[in-house]
């Protein structure tokens, strides 16, 4: 994985690649896999030689509710009432002198109002297409424990004694 920088370039490992080295365990939820690292990481092993490997991925969309026309009307006016309020702290920041808030409060107004009027005319424009919420999110079957070549053995040294074993090798 890389990291953007605050300034737009790249810094960190570079292009993304599959990790070479010895695949110390594998389990079947990310939880027990990164627990695994957490036991290196506490006996002062070298962390920074080891990574999980989700294997099989899946895309899981969760369908979360039925759309409808208040539905969308009050998610529109909310969000847009956010946008709103950030729009009010501007305007108080720039114009601190003033006692009364009604500036800020209409700036939230209309924030709404124009949230909800454009997740409106959205949804009138995909309304039979998508009639439903839901969210997606991609697992893995599998979660693999990979070490550097040079630290595998002494990895597996520590999980087993530590207790935690090295899960299921493959």
């Amino acid at each position: 994985m890389t990291n953007a920088s605050p300034l737009g370039g790249r810094r960190g490992i570079g292009v993304p690649t599959v990790p070479k080295g010895e695949v110390i365990a594998s389990y079947e939820s990310y939880l027990e896999a990164q627990q695994t690292v957490d036991v290196l990481a506490r006996a002062d092993f070298p962390v920074s030689g080891v990574s999980i490997v989700g294997n099989d991925l899946k895309s899981v969309e969760h369908i979360t509710g039925r759309l409808s026309w208040g539905r969308v009307a009050l998610s529109g006016a909310a969000s847009g009432a956010w946008f709103g309020i950030f729009l009010a702290i501007v305007l108080a920041i720039f114009n601190p002198g003033r006692a009364d808030l009604s500036l800020e409060f209409a700036a939230v107004l209309l924030g709404a109002g124009f949230g909800m009027l454009f997740s409106l005319v959205s949804y009138a424009l995909t309304r039979r297409r998508r009639d439903y919420t839901s969210q997606t999110a991609v697992l893995a079957t599998s979660y693999a424990v990979v070490v550097d070549l040079e630290n595998a053995n002494r990895a597996r040294n520590v999980l087993t004694n530590a207790g935690r074993g090295t899960g299921t090798v493959l």
